[in-house]
């Protein structure tokens, strides 16, 4: 495939994804049988979707894989994306690593749940994946970027979105510098970006604020743990025993 033909369609990706929309949703709008049928598969399951944003250098992966040591029964999503690996990423371990091809034949076929475009490159998360391994009863855990939290949360309405904050501009710039993965270019790029991304942090119903590690942590344990004793959960994994009760959702 030439150059010229994979950016006339990496351009037709980008000018397909949804628009936003506002938060609150009309309840008069039609909705999509497919959609309808997600939405359905999510709010019944035993197994809840956390969606995890923050931008970059905030401390996500981090808190991410201390979360997945601690609580083996979440499961990360691995995301697809068109970038290049970073020291020590692994493919199939930290994201499928795919060439612009092919994810683009995936993104046309409907295989995937949401897709974005973050600092020139793409990203995707795999639809098909998420409902089985959520409707089996596994708790599923995404990183994903803001533009994604909002098509997956538009699926999955009880899907628990949490942000993760830097203390400051000037403390997330540190971090960068420190983490020598980024030529100076692309850190004052990501710098550029997160001001935006901080501004969507109202969108999510959690806030962590990554000042402390440990403090972190144990904020994201508590919403993980929290989750996943809400009524519909639990009444999902134990459906007899609350029918015994007499009590039905």
């Amino acid at each position: 495939m030439s150059k010229s033909k994979i950016s006339n369609e990496a351009a037709a990706l980008n000018s397909s994804k949804p628009a936003k929309s506002s938060s609150k949703s009309n309840p008069n709008s039609p909705v999509d049988p497919i959609d309808r049928i997600s939405r359905v598969t999510a709010s019944s399951s035993p197994g809840c979707l956390f969606i995890v944003v923050a931008p970059s250098g905030a401390g996500k992966t981090s808190l991410v894989r201390a979360l997945l040591g601690q609580r083996p029964g979440v499961e990360l999503s691995i995301s697809f994306t068109t970038r290049a690996p970073r020291p020590g990423e692994q493919h199939g371990v930290d994201y499928f690593f795919i060439r612009i091809e092919e994810f683009l034949q995936k993104r046309a076929a409907g295989e995937f749940l949401e897709s974005a475009e973050v600092h020139g490159n793409f990203y995707a998360t795999s639809k098909t994946w998420i409902e089985s391994r959520i409707a089996a009863g596994a708790d599923i855990l995404l990183e994903i970027d803001c533009q994604g939290a909002k098509q997956v949360s538009d699926l999955f309405i009880d899907a628990v979105g949490v942000f993760i904050a830097p203390p400051s501009i000037a403390e997330l710039r540190e971090r960068l510098l420190k983490r020598g993965q980024d030529s100076p270019e692309v850190i004052e790029r990501r710098v550029t970006a997160a001001r935006g991304e901080l501004q969507q942090a109202g969108e999510f119903e959690y806030v962590i604020i990554n000042q402390d590690f440990a403090t972190a942590l144990g904020q994201l344990l508590a919403i993980v743990d929290g989750a996943r004793l809400r009524f519909a959960k639990q009444h999902a994994r134990y459906t007899s025993l609350f029918e015994s009760w007499g009590v039905r959702p």
